[in-house]
């Protein structure tokens, strides 16, 4: 029955968002209206999770007829500064979600008063532990935008529908949904427009199946786990399925992640609220990973994960310093400067703890190519931090159809053997995409674990076979691929040959004899 209702749930929330977006998207373009319906739907979150945790306070000490929502401005300023140092930050009654939307149809300055509700939100975080968290939640949100329409009045009716729309999900009490409503809702929205945004959603969206499968290598064998960390977090929805694989009572000390898109930290920070992830249990940074690390006084991670951007370009060896960077040089060599791939990797496995397991997206050229990529993948292998390469299937993603592979690294290993997984056919088609399912999962997750030579499946590579390829880690290298074409037998083709020329012969012979008696016939 729950699954059933969790389903159903589910179902529902996926409807009205796709109606909403139907009904809005016309005049706002699908990238942007994204922000709009994803920050208010924030704000109807903040609203109700303060609402029902000071509802709560005061129905446990007897006042069992108390609504937040209902009372006066005055009378919550005195909880303020308790309200702000347990959930970060602090919103006046008047300003709540469910009050402003009983008004917006009759507020000709709707798009000042969330204006200023927004100001008014994230200036309660400033100076306080939270501050980071908030500043600049609602930047994207632009109320005055003429991308919302030409006037005052035509920019406020559009808000109005958002916020009566918004209203209007069912995300319920959370006590009574099966469903994580607002995650959800939020991952609903996000894989909706990754896969119509080309490469603007390619670069913000992970695709959950294989978010899900990252995950369960990186914690495989573990019931709790300290920090998870994404060097490359984008939205975030990667962080957040240890939650789902976990449980969010085993993730210790939270989320770490570093995001240099502005838009998209939004997003992630926006990402860890909607999933009930309190202010004091992630820190995402706003900055380049590679040449302005945000997070030393956090490492080292027991688990990273990360679908880090493709060949991207990067500064290199330009900047002379980056040589000399803890993170960089061991292995003697930096990325070349128009691909940073490998920059990641180094990065990633700096900042991983003795115990820990990275499992990382990337782009295969970077395990066959030559040069300094070459020299970074011998430093690799030679000190034992390779534990697997994972072929996926192509076109998992949204805005690109390459196939990519998974690389695990680990700093402690039982051998120097790797193992090489061949997981290109274990997917469905799902319209324009391929699909990891649960079974493909379980499947690619089985043979990473059990280390065992499969037949053009997986293989066990010693440490001596890997130097003998010249450090070539490409899967194909090491797995057999299966020979599909139809097998000829040469005995039995040659006597066919044989028996049809045989036939051939006789033919003829008749028909010489057919021949010889038309010619003598007409002598």
């Amino acid at each position: 029955m729950v699954d059933n209702k969790r389903e159903i749930e589910r179902a529902e929330l996926y409807k009205a968002i796709w109606n909403m977006a139907n009904e809005l998207r016309g005049s706002v373009d699908g990238w942007d209206f994204k922000s709009y319906v994803l920050g208010i739907m924030f704000y109807r979150y903040i609203s109700e999770n303060l609402t029902k945790y000071v509802n709560k306070l005061e129905h446990e000490g007897g006042a069992l007829d108390f609504d937040y929502a209902k009372i006066t401005d005055e009378e919550a300023l005195k909880a303020k500064k308790e309200l702000i140092q347990t959930k970060g930050f602090f919103i006046a009654p008047s300003e709540l979600f469910e009050n402003v939307n009983k008004k917006a149809n009759s507020d000709e300055n709707l798009n000042e008063t969330l204006e200023k509700i927004f100001n008014n939100i994230e200036a309660s975080a400033k100076g306080t532990e939270s501050e980071n968290d908030f500043a600049g939640l609602f930047d994207d949100i632009d109320v005055n935008s003429n991308k919302l329409g030409s006037t005052v009045e035509k920019r406020n009716k559009k808000l109005v529908e958002i916020l009566n729309d918004i209203a209007e999900m069912k995300l319920g009490n959370y006590e009574d949904n099966t469903i994580d409503a607002f995650g959800d809702a939020y991952e609903f929205l996000m894989k909706m427009y990754a896969s119509n945004a080309g490469k603007s959603g390619g670069e913000y969206y992970t695709p959950q199946e294989v978010s899900e499968l990252l995950t369960r290598i990186a914690v495989y064998g573990k019931k709790e786990v300290n920090k998870v960390y994404d060097p490359a977090c984008g939205s975030g929805s990667l962080l957040l399925q240890a939650i789902k694989v976990l449980g969010r009572e085993n993730i210790k000390n939270g989320f770490f992640g570093q995001e240099k898109n502005i838009t998209t930290y939004n997003l992630c920070r926006i990402n860890m609220f909607l999933h009930d992830v309190d202010f004091d249990k992630f820190n995402i940074a706003c900055e380049d990973t590679l040449i302005s690390p945000q997070h030393w006084d956090d490492e080292p991670f027991d688990v990273i994960v990360s679908n880090t951007p493709y060949s991207i370009k990067w500064v290199g060896d330009d900047n002379i310093t980056l040589i000399n960077d803890q993170r960089f040089s061991p292995a003697g060599v930096l990325a070349p400067k128009g691909k940073a791939d490998l920059a990641f990797i180094m990065h990633s496995l700096s900042w991983l703890a003795t115990n820990g397991v990275a499992a990382i997206v990337c782009f295969p050229g970077i395990f066959y190519r030559g040069g300094a990529e070459q020299k970074i993948r011998k430093y690799l292998v030679d000190n034992n931090f390779i534990d697997a390469v994972i072929q996926l299937p192509d076109n998992l993603f949204f805005g690109t159809s390459i196939a990519t592979c998974i690389l695990v690294l680990k700093r402690s290993k039982e051998n120097t053997n790797i193992s090489f997984v061949d997981a290109s056919k274990e997917f469905i088609k799902v319209s324009n995409n391929n699909k990891l399912t649960e079974d493909n999962i379980k499947n690619i997750l089985s043979y990473y674990v059990e280390k065992k030579d499969i037949n053009y499946i997986a293989k066990q590579a010693s440490y001596d076979s890997i130097v003998e390829n010249n450090y070539n880690l490409s899967v194909s290298t090491y797995v057999e691929k299966e020979d599909t074409r139809e097998k000829i037998d040469i005995k039995e083709l040659n006597a066919k040959l044989k028996a049809t020329a045989k036939h051939i012969d006789e033919l003829r012979k008749a028909i010489d004899e057919i021949i010889d008696e038309i010619e003598e016939q007409e002598e």
